[in-house]
């Protein structure tokens, strides 16, 4: 779906609608992980070592919230909201040490 997303952007010429669209389907992405790991979390119980590494999981719910005001942002200036996509996925190369940390302990 994202390389579809990715060349409406290009044809369109970095048109809001594309750009706000490329955020839709990063924050469906973004859902669809939150719902994954909750449910795997809740399988485990709230006291596993899971739930405890994975904490509140602050980076995944700022994600949500900046993908979403990228979508909005989109149509007032769309370099700005590229530029959250881009921070986004910059944030998400740094390792998060949490749950690493746990594995190591079993």
């Amino acid at each position: 779906m994202i390389p579809f997303v990715i060349r409406w952007i290009d044809e369109s010429h970095f048109e809001a609608l594309p750009i706000a669209g490329y955020g839709f389907v990063l924050t469906m992405a973004a859902l669809g992980y939150h719902w994954l790991q909750q449910a795997i979390v809740a399988s485990h119980g709230d006291k596993s070592m899971l739930a405890v590494a994975v904490g509140r999981d602050l980076k995944g719910k700022l994600s949500l919230v900046l993908y979403i005001a990228a979508i909005g942002l989109s149509f007032l200036s769309q370099w700005m909201a590229l530029c959250i996509y881009v921070m986004v996925a910059l944030m998400w190369l740094v390792p998060d040490r949490r749950i690493e940390a746990f594995a190591k302990k079993e």
